[in-house]
């Protein structure tokens, strides 16, 4: 669907492309088994040492989701720690007046995201008594909650086995996987691809894995090609500028 819409706002596409977009990307399985066994492995090595995998409180997890959209990591982690411990639940911010949550958010910016979390944290208490839905319909009806929160708060606080789709996990399966295009032309086929590639009972390794991965080693800029683990099948090693 939303390939579809997509298409239509570039300017009336044949059907034919629009379909295209939506096409799943076929997987071979000893690409698949390699991909899951060195990622995991990789990550076991490397992965990040951050706060809000400490955790697995749903609120925890959605503040830091929010607090990562467009902000480097090591600017979050000091404004994590500062806004859970003045509010260190749900309801501590609901019912906090939102001036005051809009002053202890700054200077991370995008402003928006404050009071999304503070009506977030509001709706929360009101209809689930300050917890979040596990179901992904519901999670998704809060504004400010779209696919891939929804996917990082089932994954990371409720240990399920739901997929993620950021800008890193993105780059990441598009370089692998697919190699040519435009990642965001594919994004419908990329969620496909990203559920299926979860190990079974490994959603939060895995995903936290594809996220460090795309962050340290296969970054946008000047990827670690070299020393990826990844290179022998990977579609598009080299990475060339054009493809950055």
């Amino acid at each position: 669907m939303g390939a579809a819409r997509q298409s239509r706002s570039q300017g009336g596409k044949p059907r034919s492309s629009r379909r295209r977009a939506a096409f799943p990307i076929p997987v071979l399985p000893g690409p698949k088994r390699k991909f899951r066994e060195r990622l995991l492995k990789w990550y076991a090595r490397h992965g990040r040492d951050l706060p809000w995998r400490k955790t697995t409180g749903s609120y925890e997890i959605l503040v830091s989701e929010i607090m990562l959209q467009q902000t480097q990591v090591d600017r979050v982690i000091p404004k994590y720690r500062e806004w859970l411990g003045k509010y260190p639940t749900m309801r501590n911010l609901a019912e906090a007046p939102l001036s005051e949550v809009k002053r202890t958010w700054y200077p991370l910016g995008y402003n928006i995201r404050p009071v999304r979390l503070h009506s977030i944290a509001r709706e929360s208490v009101a209809r689930y008594g300050g917890a979040l839905p596990r179901d992904p319909a519901r999670l998704q009806a809060f504004q400010g909650i779209g696919r891939y929160t929804a996917g990082a708060i089932r994954s990371f606080a409720f240990r399920e086995d739901a997929p993620i789709l950021d800008t890193n996990v993105m780059r990441v399966l598009h370089r692998v996987f697919v190699g040519t295009g435009e990642p965001k032309k594919r994004k419908t086929a990329l969620w496909t691809l990203s559920e299926a590639m979860i190990p079974k009972g490994k959603g939060y390794d895995f995903n936290q894995a594809l996220m460090d991965f795309g962050a340290l080693v296969c970054t946008a800029r000047d990827p670690y090609c070299l020393l990826c683990p990844m290179k022998d099948f990977c579609k598009s090693y080299p990475v060339q500028p054009d493809r950055r």
